[in-house]
């Protein structure tokens, strides 16, 4: 897999950080460095996940009550906060996953409509 330089990495959609956290805990509890490196390993380097943007999601996150956190000792033996998906988290994931399919489905039709629109 070919590393993508700053220049091509795409900048996330305002309020898709959520959503790709939630995902991401969906594979089990993980530390937030494991968030921000899963996130930018399954999207092929296209998004890099900044820790200024990471742990405030995080926090909000638990305040909502869709994720848990607590300490424990990562694979380097050190410790560190592990966060873990909850049931609202996982209805919460399915809502947003529905949203953005939509808004997804929207933009495409958009960009690539069926027929060109006539002038009326």
């Amino acid at each position: 897999m070919a590393k993508q330089s700053s220049r091509d990495r795409i900048e996330l959609v305002y309020g898709s950080l959520d959503m790709l956290i939630l995902r991401t805990l969906l594979w089990g509890p993980t530390h937030g460095h494991g968030i921000a490196k899963s996130i930018e390993r399954v999207s092929e380097e296209m998004f890099k996940v900044e820790h200024g943007s990471l742990y405030p999601a995080l926090q909000r996150l638990q305040q909502e009550g869709w994720i848990t956190a607590e300490w424990g000792v990562s694979e380097k033996n050190q410790r560190a906060k592990y966060y873990r998906l909850t049931a609202a988290g996982r209805r919460q994931l399915a809502a947003e996953t529905s949203r953005w399919e939509r808004f997804v489905r929207a933009v495409t039709s958009v960009m690539r409509p069926a027929e060109p629109e006539e002038e009326t």
